[in-house]
């Protein structure tokens, strides 16, 4: 417990976390109905800042804390906008706010995202998902998360034309984007406010993922210290094991990284695998590297590998003859490093690409596959 406490006191002292933001570890309370909204100003991914006033005009204020790593957040981006569709025209203004602190956000967090929830990263999440409505960040000092107390993301609230609270909670009871909703909570309490009556309910639970408070830091730091002290080997492979680990016969999209120590990019890169094998390896999904150094230079290749704490499968090709290994391989790569490929369960290669990977194009080519959601899990 001393230890956490003077953990903490130092991330206060250099300013990782705000006092204000720690009391966030008890769990603020979440807005009684009947509450004036809380003032906030707040910058946006298009480059202005927000505040309360900026939306007076709305006749209702739809407030969604929401986020981009989360898969149940990304189950609803669709229907949100679908909501905004209809009814921004008719004098409903709509609001996203992202309530988490990033470095609270542990790699193991983001299975189900391309994405964390750094400011940065919100950005290309509004470009690649094209949202019509504001979206503002929170993470660093979390004060307006901390006023309004949302609990989940996503956690809508709704505000009649005096900004009194009128809904709190979910947007339906179906997490599952491919099933439909039966009870559309939140367009309901939006239609009733907007013909003047009574919103037919208030308040519901609310179910996601919960809000990364800057206390949570501590998480990070644990499993990030946790990840450095598992063991790191590297397994002899003669082309038949090769030609078995293209098979794929794992059950999981496999991810192979063909490398040298001696090759440059290579060794700029390879740290971005083992971050994506923090990332989906608890899902369908393993991440393989392959070292064509020779066995001559296995401690070599060994000693990079616990450098950069690749507690992953690896292996180096036992022989000096390389043309069998990329034909095994690939018969479509011509043999230089680095080499990356996607093989689906069975063998079937869906993704290629010789030279230094777009990090986050071959995320996006992993949600692709293994899904964003908790319902496209097998």
């Amino acid at each position: 417990m001393k230890k956490i406490n003077f953990l903490f006191s130092l991330l206060i002292l250099t300013g990782l976390i705000s006092g204000t933001a720690l009391k966030a570890a008890e769990d603020p309370k979440t807005l009684e109905i009947g509450a004036s909204a809380p003032s906030f100003s707040l910058p946006g991914v298009d480059g202005k800042t927000y505040t309360l006033e900026s939306f007076k005009a709305g006749k209702i204020l739809v407030i969604i804390f929401t986020a981009n790593h989360c898969p149940t957040a990304q189950a609803y981006e669709d229907r949100v906008m679908k909501l905004y569709q209809e009814y921004h025209s008719k004098g409903v203004e709509f609001v996203m706010i992202s309530p988490n602190n990033p470095m609270a956000v542990c790699l193991e967090e983001i299975g189900y995202s391309d994405l964390g929830d750094s400011f940065d990263e919100m950005k290309i999440r509004a470009k690649d998902k094209k949202y019509p409505m504001p979206y503002l960040y929170d993470g660093d000092k979390q004060e307006t998360a901390i006023a309004y107390g949302p609990t989940t993301t996503p956690h809508v609230f709704i505000f009649d034309n005096q900004r009194k609270l009128r809904f709190c909670g979910r947007i339906d009871e179906m997490e599952n984007p491919y099933e439909k909703a039966t009870q559309p909570d939140t367009k309901n309490a939006i239609a009733a406010l907007l013909e003047g009556k009574p919103v037919p309910v208030e308040k519901t639970k609310t179910f996601g993922c919960s809000i990364k408070w800057a206390s949570k830091v501590e998480w990070r730091t644990k499993l990030d210290a946790d990840w450095k002290n598992k063991p790191v080997e590297v397994t002899n492979a003669d082309i038949n094991s090769i030609k078995e680990i293209m098979a794929n016969k794992s059950g999981k999209y496999r991810l192979i990284n063909m490398w040298a120590t001696w090759c440059g990019p290579c060794v700029i890169e390879f740290p971005e695998f083992v971050t994506m094998q923090r990332m989906y390896g608890a899902r369908n999904f393993e991440f393989v590297s392959i070292s064509t150094d020779g066995l001559k230079k296995k401690d070599k290749v060994l000693e990079f590998l616990r450098e950069k704490n690749a507690a992953t499968k690896n292996y180096i090709y036992t022989s000096d003859d390389k043309y069998p290994l990329i034909e095994a391989v690939d018969k479509n790569w011509p043999g230089a490093l680095p080499y990356t490929i996607l093989v689906a369960p069975g063998g079937e290669i869906v993704y290629s690409h010789q030279g230094v990977i777009d990090v986050l194009e071959l995320k996006k080519e992993i949600m692709k596959k293994i899904g964003r959601f908790f319902a496209d899990d097998k």
